[in-house]
């Protein structure tokens, strides 16, 4: 396993933002994750790659309690893998999810109300109907966070899907999180719709949220994460920097031997220029499946 040779001083001594020690999940005789020990530190953007079925979304759903597991996770030295979901969303962890789909029919600011009302999801549509809101200001920050602040009084189909998926990380961000787990968040959108995603989650990890983000863009990857764990079988076989990890023997097994792997990501992998990531920190819930993984997963 590669050495990381980060230099962000809050997972070096200890005090990580998150902090997972073996982690693992088992569907019947099915080890989905196994003994997966990962850090994020305040922040601090980490990316989390692997192959298809690496078991790279059923740590998420771990971390967020929408599992069951065996291990710890830590978020600001606060033990809470017997937590709820919405205990952990309270301490300051929150997620996205691979089918984050928006309400249509109402604006980009209500549909951050709803993410952040405390009761059920009658009454959230009903406090958002009905003008029951959160204070203003927090979902102008989380807004402000994404970018997209002027958005606030549109609906998402006046939007770009960049943006929309902007709206989507803006909703995990609302209501005081520490630690955001985006799970494919920029999924369909185009090399330059990419580009300034990115650019937001820097923007983002500027403000001390850590960020854990888990993509098959490559290229996003490698161009805002500060570190890397690679997946496998559902266990870290390689840690560090992009560039500590561009060559190692396991990682490209991993992803040359998969029959699964998408052969754009492989040349991706391949072609990049990993001396380009970054070396210094730059800076919702819905039901979960039970069942084994899926292939995406």
């Amino acid at each position: 396993m590669s050495e990381s040779t980060a230099s962000d001083t809050a997972v070096l001594d200890g005090t990580a933002l998150l902090r997972t020690g073996g982690l693992s999940v088992r569907y019947g005789g099915v080890s989905a994750n196994s003994d997966v020990d990962i850090t994020v530190g305040a922040g601090e953007i980490v990316g989390l790659i692997g192959p298809n079925g690496a078991g790279k979304t059923t740590f998420v759903d771990a971390v967020t309690g929408f599992t069951k597991a065996t291990g710890t996770v830590s978020l600001a030295g606060e033990r809470l893998e017997k937590a709820s979901p919405h205990r952990r969303r309270r301490a300051g962890m929150a997620r996205t999810w691979q089918a984050g789909e928006l309400f249509t029919d109402l604006t980009v600011s209500q549909n951050l109300a709803v993410a952040v009302q405390p009761v059920g999801l009658r009454a959230m549509l009903s406090d958002v109907v009905n003008g029951s809101r959160p204070p203003a200001e927090t979902i102008d920050r989380a807004l402000d966070l994404v970018g997209l602040r002027d958005a606030a009084d549109q609906l998402p189909g006046e939007l770009t899907l960049g943006q929309q998926k902007l709206v989507g990380v803006a909703r995990a961000l609302v209501g005081g999180t520490r630690l955001v787990l985006l799970d494919e968040p920029a999924a369909g959108l185009d090399t330059h719709e990419s580009r300034d995603f990115g650019a937001e989650l820097r923007r983002i990890a500027a403000t001390g949220i850590g960020i854990l983000l888990i993509d098959h863009d490559m290229s996003l990857v490698l161009d805002v994460c500060d570190r890397l764990y690679v997946l496998d079988f559902g266990k870290v076989i390689a840690s560090g920097t992009p560039a500590a990890i561009q060559d190692d023997p396991a990682v490209i097994s991993a992803y040359l031997g998969s029959p699964e792997v998408d052969p754009d990501v492989v040349a991706e992998l391949d072609a990049a220029d990993w001396s380009g990531a970054p070396s210094d920190p730059a800076t919702g819930t819905q039901p979960s499946p039970t069942d084994a993984p899926e292939e995406n997963r």
